[in-house]
This record gives C-alpha cells, sequence and structure tokens, in this order.
C-alpha cells in the first residue's frame, strides 16, 4: 500500500513552533520574493528590451519563456534530488547559481545570448523553488500554523509582483534595462547568510537509488511538449509541433509506467490518485496561465499605447498586487471552515470578472478600467492559490514534500510558460492578422511593425509624421482586437479552473479523517 493512502490530515497534527520558525519562513520568502519580481520585472522591461536588441516576435517570446522552458522541465529531478541530498543543500546551491547568471543577464549585449543567460537562470532556479516549499513543510509540522505560512508564502508571489512594477519602473527610468536582473543579489545573499543559521536540513530518509533515466524521461516529456505549444502559438499548426507534442505524449507515458514499476519510485504516482492533490494542481495550472497571459498584454498596453513611463504603468498595478496578497492571507481562517470545493470556485469567479472586464473595456484605452479589472483578477487567484498549495503539501508525507513542491511548482512554471506562449501567441497572432499596413510605408519597415507592437512603435518613429502615425494607430487597433479575443480565452481558463476545483477538491474524497 501507498505512504500516501494512510495519511492522516489533522487540524492539529505536530508541535507548533515559535520565532525560529518564523524567522525561517522570512528566509524562505526571498527566493519566492526574488522569482516573482523577476518575472513581472521582465514584462515591465519588455518594450526596451525590444528596442534596445531587436528581437523578433519568437525571440520576444523566448526572452520571456526560456527561463521557465528550463525550470519546469527540471523541477521534479530537482525536487527529487532535493529530497535525497538535502533541500537546503539545493537552496543554497541555487541561490549562489541564480546570483551568478544575473549578472551575465544583466549584460547580454544581444536577444540570443539574454535568452541564454535565462536558460541558466531557470537552471538554477528549478533548485530553488521546490526546496523552499518543502522545507516549509519541515519547519512548520502543525497544519494550521503551516496552512498560515504557505498563505505568507505564496503572498511572496504577490508582494514581488507589485513591488517588481515600482522598483523596476525606478531602475527603468534611471538605469539601462539590465539593472533589473542585478536585483538578485542583494537578495539571496541574505538568504544564504540566514538560510545558514535558520533552516534546518531535511531530506527523505529512504530515498532510493537514483534513477538517470526517470530523470531524463521526466525533461523529455516536458520539454517537447511546452516548445510543442509554443511552436504553434507563434506558427500556427505545424508538423513539427506535433511531432514534439505526441513525442512528449509518449515520453511521459514511458515515465509514468517506469515510476509504477519502480519499487522506489522517482516521484510516487500514488499522489495523483487523490483527487485533492490532482486537482489542486491544475488550479494552480490554468489561474497561472491566467494570471501570466494578463501581465505579458497589459505593461504593453501601459506603455506603449497609452505611453505611460515603466514607473507609472507599475503602479497602475500594484493594487491589484496588493488584493492578491489581501485575499491569499484572508482566506485563510475561511478555509479552516468551508470546504475548498466551495472556497476555491467562489475566488476563481472574480478572476473571470476580471478578464471580462478586460474584454469589454479593451477599446477605451482605459488606465482605470484594467486596474479595477486586476483588483478583481488578483482577488480570485490570490484566495485559491493559497488553498490549492496547502493542499498539494497537505495530501504528500513529509519525506516526499520535495518531489510533491516540485509537482506544485512545475505546475505554476508551465503555467507560465503556457500563459506567454499560448495568450502571448494568440495576442501575437491576432495583431499580425489584423494589422492593416498603410500605404507609403517601406516593405522592410513594415515587416518589422508585424513583429512586436514594439516594432511598430519603433517602425513609426523612423517614418514621416503623417504616414508613421497612421501605421500606429493602425496597431494600436491590431493589438487592441488581440486582447479581446485573450482576454475571453483567459476567463474560460479560470472557469475551466473553477469546475475542476468544485469536482475534485471535495474532502471527503481525499481526506481520511
Amino acid at each position: 500500500m501507498s505512504t500516501t493512502a494512510t495519511i492522516r490530515l489533522t487540524s492539529e497534527d505536530g508541535p507548533r513552533v515559535g520565532v525560529r520558525g518564523w524567522a525561517a519562513l522570512a528566509v524562505l520568502m526571498l527566493p519566492v520574493l526574488l522569482v516573482s519580481i523577476d518575472n513581472t520585472v521582465l514584462s515591465f522591461a519588455l518594450p526596451e528590451i525590444s528596442l534596445a536588441l531587436a528581437p523578433t516576435g519568437a525571440e520576444q517570446l523566448w526572452i520571456i519563456d526560456s527561463y521557465a522552458l528550463v525550470l519546469a522541465g527540471l523541477l521534479v529531478t530537482m525536487g527529487v534530488l532535493g529530497d535525497r541530498f538535502g533541500r537546503r543543500r539545493m537552496l543554497f546551491i541555487g541561490a549562489t547559481g541564480f546570483a551568478t547568471v544575473s549578472v551575465l543577464a544583466a549584460f547580454a549585449p544581444t536577444a540570443g545570448l539574454l535568452i541564454a543567460a535565462r536558460v541558466g537562470l531557470g537552471f538554477f532556479g528549478a533548485m530553488l523553488m521546490p526546496s523552499t516549499l518543502s522545507l516549509l513543510r519541515s519547519v512548520f509540522p502543525n497544519r494550521d500554523q503551516r496552512r498560515l505560512a504557505i498563505a505568507i508564502w505564496a503572498s511572496a508571489f504577490s508582494a514581488g509582483s507589485a513591488l517588481g512594477p515600482v522598483v523596476g519602473g525606478f531602475l527603468l527610468e534611471h538605469f539601462a534595462w539590465g539593472s533589473v536582473f542585478l536585483l538578485a543579489v542583494p537578495m539571496l545573499i541574505p538568504l544564504l547568510i540566514g538560510g545558514f543559521w535558520l533552516l534546518p536540513e531535511s531530506r527523505d530518509p529512504s530515498p532510493g537509488r537514483i534513477d538517470p533515466l526517470g530523470i531524463l524521461m521526466s525533461m523529455g516529456a516536458m520539454v517537447p511538449v511546452v516548445y510543442a505549444i509554443k511552436s504553434f502559438a507563434v506558427d500556427g499548426p505545424n508538423a513539427l509541433a506535433g511531432v514534439l507534442a505526441l513525442l512528449g505524449v509518449f515520453v511521459g507515458f514511458l515515465f509514468v509506467r517506469r515510476q509504477l514499476r519502480a519499487e522506489v519510485p522517482m516521484l510516487d504516482m500514488a499522489l495523483f490518485r487523490r483527487g485533492g492533490f490532482s486537482g489542486a494542481i491544475l488550479v494552480n495550472l490554468l489561474s497561472v496561465v491566467a494570471l501570466v497571459g494578463f501581465l505579458y498584454f497589459v505593461p504593453q498596453q501601459l506603455q506603449l499605447v497609452l505611453g505611460l513611463s515603466p514607473m507609472v504603468a507599475g503602479l497602475a498595478l500594484v493594487p491589484g498586487m496588493a488584493m492578491m496578497i489581501v485575499a491569499g492571507l484572508s482566506v485563510v481562517p475561511i478555509s479552516r471552515r468551508v470546504s475548498p470545493h466551495i472556497v476555491v470556485p467562489v475566488g476563481l469567479s472574480l478572476s473571470v470578472l476580471g478578464y471580462v472586464i478586460v474584454a469589454m473595456t479593451a477599446q477605451l484605452n482605459s488606465v482605470a478600467w484594467l486596474m479595477a479589472a486586476f483588483v478583481v483578477l488578483g482577488m480570485g487567484i490570490g484566495a485559491a492559490e493559497t488553498v490549492s498549495n496547502e493542499l498539494i503539501l497537505s495530501h504528500a508525507p513529509p519525506a516526499k514534500a520535495g518531489a510533491a513542491s516540485a509537482v506544485s511548482e512545475t505546475a505554476y512554471e508551465l503555467g507560465a510558460v503556457l500563459g506567454t506562449a499560448v495568450l502571448g501567441g494568440i495576442i501575437t497572432a491576432f495583431y499580425r492578422g489584423a494589422l492593416v499596413i498603410p500605404e507609403n510605408v517601406p516593405a522592410e519597415t513594415a515587416d518589422q511593425a508585424r513583429e512586436t507592437l514594439a516594432g511598430a512603435y519603433a517602425a513609426a518613429e523612423g517614418l514621416p509624421p503623417a504616414v508613421g502615425d497612421s501605421l500606429w494607430q493602425a496597431a494600436i487597433h491590431a493589438f487592441d482586437s488581440g486582447i479581446v479575443t485573450t482576454s475571453l480565452i483567459g476567463a474560460l481558463l479560470v472557469a475551466s479552473a473553477m469546475v475542476i476545483s468544485a469536482i475534485t477538491l471535495r474532502p471527503s474524497r481525499d481526506v481520511k479523517r
């Protein structure tokens, strides 16, 4: 019988911790804060990066996605290695490497080298993220305290996203775009110092042997599928995307079969038989797709279409990020009394409303409506993420906390890839299809304008005023049409998460009382 089948989940399942435990939580929030700042800052820096490095439309997506693609491919592997060799050790190695590569990214002279640096960040980031969540299980054995700790930990994502635009906006107005990557250095040094004194080492006492073939299979399942989705989103239906998708699914099937037959599997597939675990993973995935898709196009609309500076554009999103934090913390006492299959769908219904507001007001190009939409959307996602992350950890035995955390983080990062690749790809495709190039625009300039909205902005600046203004207005109209479709698809994704959570998160199905 699987160890997960005999887990007993109660409100008091371990001793309560004191000040030292909460200080350890503060240290564990630093890498989470960093990653969320990095993602948001990069979205806001993308217009300046596009103007400075002149990436193609595909390269622009890869600048965002290469990090998350590598992260998603390696998270399960790094989580399992952390269970075996020590989660604190993996955290320290990841922090050191992440800080070093961040410096290289800051001074990348070309789009290709920036993408390469982002790949390196993904490699070391894969060591960071599973370690932070799995160490929470070790630091907080009491479930009530752990629920609050996870809410605070999850709020670091929102806090980082809120701080990112403001801090990043300040940096972008006073320094080159590379300065946003240098934030990693002062944030990770306290982690290394404080973690040495505050974080206990933890590992699986019976980890079994290392499975190199299983590691390769886990990567071979993730990377082709994500790449296929990106290829489909950017280039439309094509043979390469189809072949890669089938390859990834086939390798994933082989990976699952191998894990089921292994005496000590790399990833305990019995976890997925629990509806609460699988349902929470899917909720994380779909809600992050919707959130990251929103954060992909809104900074471009605020800065390029509405003409806001990076700093002001960042401040416009702070209320929504703040509401994500408030909702994530406020749902903790509610989740003690109300079943997750009610709390999560109700929260996500707000996110659906937020996307509908964006779709209905896209043509208005209004800062106020975008702010209001993000406030509503952020409330729903903040509440849902807190509950789902707590369920994921609670349904896994402590010895497998790293692997379970890695699955949760894989869903998050895969959602980030899909949010940018699918929703970003859709808005790019609609933009290109709807863009009507005015007469008297040279062919080379027209091609530049079709690549990205930033490309159209740069192209319009180099034309005579009348022709340039006509091109820019056509680009704005095309971009707005893509926002409507993308927002409606985002609403459907969140609605799907609502249905999944209502069906799968019933405690009676997953928890042995």
